[in-house]
């Protein structure tokens, strides 16, 4: 059987990770661009790590017959220091265009502040002006009240909600994005997002 993985960061991964991918039959995957763990101080930073993804990560996996596509995004985390945030707004839509690049994500919310509120309304403006889906990162703390404001930003900023892909959801916020026309996600992750037996 062949598998498709639609969210996966490689970058954190090791080479016997995708052969092991290869050998359970996963002949493609979808890598968001994400929060390394510490916060970027510089445009530098995110062009490094664009590049990475378009390029030796996508050549990492063809080694193992896996195809490799991406989507590009300002993390929310990252959202909050405006002056790095408007850098990376600046060169968001030159790596959009990229081939293998897919979407625009992850974006969304962390601490739902005025700033993320902006950046998040301005990657849905780059989504709509380049016919891209969107993925959506929900917060890993207060996802109701998270979830809620994405679904209000998604519907006033008119991209076509069958374009959004709302990932991370649990078993409170579902009910939120089934009475919506978005895609669902879910990932198995302790605590703030799905275990295993919370999932089954």
């Amino acid at each position: 059987m062949k598998y498709f993985d639609p969210h996966i960061h490689m970058l954190a991964r090791t080479t016997d990770d995708y052969q092991n991918m290869a050998d359970a039959g996963i002949v493609g995957v979808i890598e968001p661009a994400f929060w390394l763990g510490q916060p970027r101080t510089q445009v530098g930073s995110f062009i490094d790590y664009f590049d990475t993804l378009i390029g030796w990560e996508r050549f990492r996996a063809s080694q193992f017959g896996i195809m490799h596509f991406c989507t590009m995004g300002l993390n929310p985390k990252e959202s909050n220091d405006i002056e790095l945030a408007e850098a990376v707004m600046k060169i968001l839509p030159r790596y959009c265009q990229k081939d293998n690049v897919v979407g625009i994500g992850e974006i969304g919310y962390d601490d739902m502040t005025p700033e993320e509120d902006r950046f998040l309304l301005e990657q849905l403006e780059l989504a709509i002006n380049l016919k891209l889906p969107v993925l959506i990162h929900t917060p890993h703390r207060d996802k109701i009240n998270g979830t809620k404001r994405t679904i209000d930003v998604i519907r006033d900023s008119g991209i076509p909600e069958e374009m959004v892909l709302i990932d991370h959801l649990n078993e409170q916020t579902l009910p939120l994005v089934l009475e919506t026309d978005c895609w669902r996600g879910h990932s198995i992750y302790p605590n703030t997002k799905m275990s295993e037996p919370r999932m089954v």
